[in-house]
């Protein structure tokens, strides 16, 4: 028993020891037509090391204002884990690869998160 709560504990430091400034990552939002749009457009991503992780999530309803009507269509959302740093380089490359007039492409800052995971994201992509 007591290995198992050493581990936990070692675990638990190791978790609280590790910094992260505020901001250094973002997660990034694109919404795309289907799904293949959406894996080109993530696998490219990733290929390019604009971000760590792409994922994928089908089915989602976006209701919107184009051209003077309320639109309503089915998508597919890409929620792009990535450095605050690369957010313009992945904005242009989504701009020049996306098949919709006027691509979403928008970011929030990541305040917290799993430290070992944000080291990942750096490691990951570089600066």
């Amino acid at each position: 028993m007591f290995p198992a709560l050493r581990r936990v504990g070692l675990r638990a430091f190791s978790m609280a020891s590790e910094t992260y400034s505020s901001g250094t990552h973002s997660a990034a939002f694109v919404t795309c037509p289907n799904d293949t749009v959406a894996k080109d457009l993530a696998r490219g991503i990733v290929e390019r090391k604009l971000a760590a992780c792409v994922n994928i999530i089908p089915k989602i309803i976006s209701v919107y204002e184009w051209q003077g009507k309320i639109e309503e269509d089915s998508e597919v959302l890409l929620m792009i884990k990535t450095r605050s740093s690369k957010v313009s380089a992945l904005a242009e490359y989504v701009r020049s690869n996306h098949p919709y007039e006027v691509a979403e492409v928008i970011s929030l800052p990541i305040d917290q998160g799993n430290p070992p995971y944000l080291k990942w994201i750096s490691d990951t992509v570089p600066e």
